[in-house]
């Protein structure tokens, strides 16, 4: 039986309430995804902005984040134009993507943020189990935390269909792409 908390006050070492913003330079979003059902193809978009609303209670917590589609980064430049077109994200139309959390559980001791997920248009519940890294003063005296976050999407469900048909059986691209998200927010004085 899995016990979880919303309802209760909980401490975290080093949490500190007020409103974090993320730090572009120190954040990523990456995802993975099958390529010709054998590996996997990894890639990145830049981190475009985030806050974070931090109450006394963790719970509390509430997350607006987005990134930048024109940004995605494959290590291969034809495909990322593919990715860029209105075959795949269509960048031009849907410039970034997007995250705004619904809430925040507590379930057999892991911290996981519901919300909304938008991409390409189209905006789909969906829950990252969140690892906090830690928090600290940088040499500036900026007090930092950070966290990775990650959640599990079939690409579909966006409106992402585009796919090819193998010889061998099988097609090109997965449906289910992990998105992980390494963050490093600063609360702002």
């Amino acid at each position: 039986m899995t016990e979880e908390t919303t309802a209760q006050t909980i401490e975290i070492p080093g949490y500190k309430s007020g409103t974090w913003v993320l730090d572009p330079s120190h954040s990523e979003v990456s995802f993975s995804v099958r390529h010709m059902m054998i590996s996997k193809v990894r890639g990145t978009f830049d981190v475009k902005s985030g806050t974070i609303v931090a109450p006394e209670n963790p719970l509390g917590v509430e997350v607006t984040a987005s990134a930048d589609v024109a940004s995605i980064n494959t290590k291969d430049e034809g495909r990322d134009a593919h990715l860029r077109s209105a075959e795949f994200f269509d960048a031009e139309n849907h410039p970034s993507l997007d995250f705004v959390s619904t809430g925040v559980r507590l379930v057999d001791g892991d911290f996981l943020v519901d919300g909304d997920l938008s991409i390409h248009g189209v905006t789909r519940p969906v829950t990252f189990e969140v690892e906090f890294g830690g928090f600290g003063t940088d040499p500036w005296g900026n007090y930092k935390a950070g966290a990775t976050a990650k959640t599990v999407i079939n690409r579909e469900d966006f409106g992402l269909t585009w796919n090819a048909a193998l010889e061998t059986g099988g097609v090109l691209v997965g449906k289910d792409v992990t998105i992980v998200l390494d963050l490093q927010g600063t609360i702002q004085a």
